[in-house]
């Protein structure tokens, strides 16, 4: 037996109602310092340099994001040239 549930909400609701925390203060201000960092960083060296220290894995993580993207970009055009269309 298979049961589908739907339920609509927003993410907030949601967040509460899977009793996560709530993250915004921190968000808010590791935004503000990253915002702030990126604008003293004056050359692409500078920049490449942030990116390794702020970045989840360092460089690894940051490649391994890109080919995500990369694949999922690759994904979504082969399947908007093929003109397959998704029945229900």
């Amino acid at each position: 037996m298979k049961v589908n549930v739907e339920v609509e909400c927003s993410p907030e609701e949601a967040r509460r109602f899977l009793g996560l925390p709530d993250v915004t203060k921190a968000n808010e201000v590791y935004v503000d310092a990253l915002t702030s960092a990126m604008q003293g960083a004056g050359s692409f060296d500078q920049l490449q340099e942030l990116t390794k220290q702020i970045a989840p894995m360092g460089e690894f993580g940051l490649k391994m994001f890109q080919k995500f993207l990369e694949s999922g970009v690759a994904m979504a055009m082969s399947g908007a040239s093929s003109g397959k269309t998704k029945k229900d």
